[in-house]
């Protein structure tokens, strides 16, 4: 939740970024009234709290711009502006200066692949795909150490096709199929040394059909949902 949440906060100080009388050489505009050069915007009227810091030209974001959260020293996130295109490449960041999340950005929305980083590690914790600011394609999470934790393929932001989680040896826990975001298809759940529990299908999230329940491999009971 807190790359999300800073997230959301850079977003909002990108769309709302306002002048802020500093000194006679940074905080200036051009002959169009666009702003021009390089510009910091505070928190507070004493100008101790740095809200962000980055060039313009002719009004248009250039380079690197630091964000900063009210009352931190380090900045929260870091977004690179490309003059010749409209995707900014974002990094989102601990007061350690570790990343948390980094992508691309186009239009303040998520855009391509994401990639989110263990706490306090260079080890990648999850990728998704994104389009529009919505998740689109596969999205993956990672155990430390590396192993699959989980694999699930998402449309429009929602969960759609199929979705396997694992254990931390690489044994299939769920083997499940999405539809829309809800669960629609054959369904498979295993125990940790991969010996099949249950089986059955699931219809708009509901059990459907058919279950059948195994123990030692064996099976053990049937059970039929309408």
């Amino acid at each position: 939740m807190r790359a999300f949440n800073l997230f959301f906060t850079i977003s909002f100080l990108c769309s709302t970024l306002a002048s802020t009388a500093q000194d006679s050489s940074i905080n200036q505009y051009d002959q169009n009234g666009e702003r021009h050069g390089e510009w910091k915007e505070y928190y507070d009227e004493s100008n101790n709290l740095l809200k962000f810091e980055g060039e313009f030209v002719h009004g248009k974001e250039i380079g690197l711009f630091k964000f900063y959260q009210e009352g931190l020293k380090q900045p929260a996130a870091i977004m690179e502006f490309d003059p010749a295109s409209d995707t900014v490449r974002g990094k989102y960041l601990t007061q350690k200066g570790k990343t948390i999340s980094e992508g691309n950005l186009v239009n303040q929305q998520r855009t391509g692949l994401w990639t989110y980083y263990h706490k306090d590690s260079d080890e990648v914790m999850m990728i998704e795909t994104y389009s529009n600011g919505k998740l689109s394609g596969t999205k993956k999470i990672f155990y430390p150490g590396g192993k699959l934790a989980e694999e699930a393929n998402y449309v429009n932001g929602e969960l759609h096709g199929p979705r396997k989680l694992f254990s931390v040896k690489g044994v299939v826990l769920e083997d499940l199929l999405y539809k829309n975001g809800e669960l629609h298809g054959p369904a498979k759940f295993y125990n940790g040394k991969g010996e099949l529990m249950s089986e059955g299908e699931y219809r708009n999230n509901k059990h459907s059909g058919i279950w059948k329940y195994f123990e030692n491999g064996q099976l053990k009971e049937e059970k039929e949902f309408k």
